[in-house]
Protein backbone atom coordinates (compact mmCIF):
# COMPACT_ATOMS: atom_id res chain seq x y z
CA UNK A 1 0.00 0.00 0.00
CA UNK A 2 1.53 3.17 -1.08
CA UNK A 3 1.13 6.15 1.22
CA UNK A 4 1.16 9.84 0.41
CA UNK A 5 3.61 12.55 1.32
CA UNK A 6 0.81 13.73 3.66
CA UNK A 7 0.53 10.19 5.26
CA UNK A 8 4.35 10.21 5.73
CA UNK A 9 4.43 13.56 7.39
CA UNK A 10 1.66 12.52 10.04
CA UNK A 11 3.47 9.29 10.58
CA UNK A 12 6.67 10.92 11.31
CA UNK A 13 4.94 13.59 13.58
CA UNK A 14 3.17 10.71 15.38
CA UNK A 15 6.13 8.91 16.06
CA UNK A 16 7.84 11.89 17.84
CA UNK A 17 4.40 12.93 19.77
CA UNK A 18 4.34 9.16 20.82
CA UNK A 19 8.09 9.66 22.28
CA UNK A 20 7.78 12.74 23.80
CA UNK A 21 4.16 12.36 25.31
CA UNK A 22 5.54 8.47 27.13
CA UNK A 23 9.08 10.52 28.06
CA UNK A 24 6.68 13.73 29.18
CA UNK A 25 4.43 11.07 31.33
CA UNK A 26 7.53 9.33 32.45
CA UNK A 27 9.16 12.83 33.74
CA UNK A 28 6.56 12.59 35.64
CA UNK A 29 5.75 10.06 37.16
CA UNK A 30 9.92 10.46 38.36
CA UNK A 31 8.93 13.16 39.96
CA UNK A 32 9.06 15.99 37.44
CA UNK A 33 5.16 16.31 36.66
CA UNK A 34 5.87 20.50 36.28
CA UNK A 35 8.49 19.67 32.57
CA UNK A 36 6.73 20.38 29.46
CA UNK A 37 8.52 19.34 25.94
CA UNK A 38 8.97 23.07 25.49
CA UNK A 39 10.66 23.73 28.83
CA UNK A 40 13.30 20.58 27.09
CA UNK A 41 14.13 23.56 24.29
CA UNK A 42 14.42 26.12 26.44
CA UNK A 43 16.82 24.75 29.02
CA UNK A 44 18.98 23.36 25.86
CA UNK A 45 18.92 26.94 24.79
CA UNK A 46 20.33 28.55 27.80
CA UNK A 47 23.00 25.92 28.29
CA UNK A 48 24.11 26.51 25.22
CA UNK A 49 23.97 30.30 25.98
CA UNK A 50 21.33 32.26 25.60
CA UNK A 51 21.27 34.05 28.73
CA UNK A 52 18.74 36.52 28.45
CA UNK A 53 14.80 36.59 27.35
CA UNK A 54 16.22 38.56 24.11
CA UNK A 55 18.65 35.62 23.17
CA UNK A 56 16.41 32.93 24.14
CA UNK A 57 13.41 34.38 21.99
CA UNK A 58 15.82 34.52 19.16
CA UNK A 59 17.26 30.88 19.41
CA UNK A 60 13.83 29.75 19.68
CA UNK A 61 11.46 31.86 17.43
CA UNK A 62 9.48 32.79 19.83
CA UNK A 63 8.78 36.05 21.40
CA UNK A 64 10.40 37.62 24.12
CA UNK A 65 7.06 37.67 25.81
CA UNK A 66 6.90 34.29 26.02
CA UNK A 67 10.64 33.85 26.45
CA UNK A 68 10.05 35.59 29.16
CA UNK A 69 7.23 33.99 30.77
CA UNK A 70 8.95 30.36 29.88
CA UNK A 71 12.26 31.99 31.88
CA UNK A 72 9.85 33.04 34.76
CA UNK A 73 8.12 29.25 35.31
CA UNK A 74 11.67 27.65 35.14
CA UNK A 75 13.13 29.99 37.22
CA UNK A 76 9.75 29.42 39.56
CA UNK A 77 10.51 25.71 39.29
CA UNK A 78 14.71 25.97 40.04
CA UNK A 79 15.19 24.83 36.90
CA UNK A 80 17.01 28.08 35.46
CA UNK A 81 18.39 30.99 37.70
CA UNK A 82 19.26 34.74 36.92
CA UNK A 83 22.98 35.90 38.01
CA UNK A 84 24.23 39.70 37.56
CA UNK A 85 26.65 39.75 35.07
CA UNK A 86 30.43 40.61 36.05
CA UNK A 87 30.67 43.04 33.24
CA UNK A 88 27.58 44.54 33.53
CA UNK A 89 25.70 45.13 37.31
CA UNK A 90 22.66 46.44 35.55
CA UNK A 91 22.18 42.80 33.53
CA UNK A 92 20.91 39.30 35.09
CA UNK A 93 22.56 36.55 32.53
CA UNK A 94 20.37 32.73 33.28
CA UNK A 95 21.93 29.85 33.62
CA UNK A 96 20.57 26.54 34.22
CA UNK A 97 20.79 24.86 38.01
CA UNK A 98 21.85 21.38 38.71
CA UNK A 99 18.45 20.84 38.99
CA UNK A 100 17.71 22.09 35.12
CA UNK A 101 20.88 19.59 34.12
CA UNK A 102 19.55 17.06 36.06
CA UNK A 103 15.68 17.47 34.32
CA UNK A 104 17.92 16.76 31.01
CA UNK A 105 19.53 13.99 31.90
CA UNK A 106 16.28 12.60 33.21
CA UNK A 107 15.07 13.06 30.02
CA UNK A 108 17.78 11.91 28.05
CA UNK A 109 17.50 8.76 30.01
CA UNK A 110 13.75 8.04 29.27
CA UNK A 111 14.37 9.20 25.64
CA UNK A 112 17.10 6.34 25.99
CA UNK A 113 14.60 3.46 27.64
CA UNK A 114 11.77 4.42 24.75
CA UNK A 115 14.36 3.63 22.32
CA UNK A 116 15.05 0.10 23.65
CA UNK A 117 10.99 -0.82 23.54
CA UNK A 118 10.23 0.49 20.00
CA UNK A 119 13.45 -1.66 18.94
CA UNK A 120 12.16 -4.56 21.12
CA UNK A 121 8.35 -3.92 19.30
CA UNK A 122 9.98 -4.12 15.97
CA UNK A 123 13.65 -5.09 15.78
CA UNK A 124 16.73 -3.20 16.86
CA UNK A 125 17.81 -3.89 13.36
CA UNK A 126 15.18 -1.94 11.75
CA UNK A 127 14.94 0.66 13.96
CA UNK A 128 18.45 1.06 13.40
CA UNK A 129 17.69 0.79 9.64
CA UNK A 130 14.79 3.49 10.32
CA UNK A 131 17.04 5.72 12.13
CA UNK A 132 19.74 5.48 9.07
CA UNK A 133 17.58 6.16 6.39
CA UNK A 134 16.33 9.35 8.37
CA UNK A 135 19.67 10.57 8.99
CA UNK A 136 20.18 10.33 5.27
CA UNK A 137 16.99 12.49 4.24
CA UNK A 138 17.46 15.23 6.95
CA UNK A 139 20.80 15.06 8.38
CA UNK A 140 22.38 14.28 11.47
CA UNK A 141 21.39 17.29 13.64
CA UNK A 142 17.44 17.65 12.56
CA UNK A 143 15.79 19.32 15.20
CA UNK A 144 17.11 23.23 15.92
CA UNK A 145 16.00 24.80 19.12
CA UNK A 146 13.65 26.97 17.02
CA UNK A 147 11.16 24.28 16.63
CA UNK A 148 8.94 25.59 19.31
CA UNK A 149 8.31 28.93 17.28
CA UNK A 150 8.43 27.11 13.75
CA UNK A 151 5.49 24.88 15.48
CA UNK A 152 3.54 28.29 16.45
CA UNK A 153 4.51 30.73 13.28
CA UNK A 154 1.62 31.69 11.01
CA UNK A 155 2.02 30.59 7.35
CA UNK A 156 2.67 34.07 6.16
CA UNK A 157 5.33 34.75 8.97
CA UNK A 158 8.97 34.54 7.31
CA UNK A 159 10.92 31.96 9.16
Amino acid sequence: MSRSGADLALLLLGGFRSLVDAATAELADRGYEDVRPVHDFAIRAIAAGADSASELARRLSITKQSAAKTITVLQERGYVARDPDPRDARRKRLRVTELGFEVLRQGETIFEELRDQWARRIGAAELEGIEDHLTALVGAQPVRFDTPGWFARDVGEPA
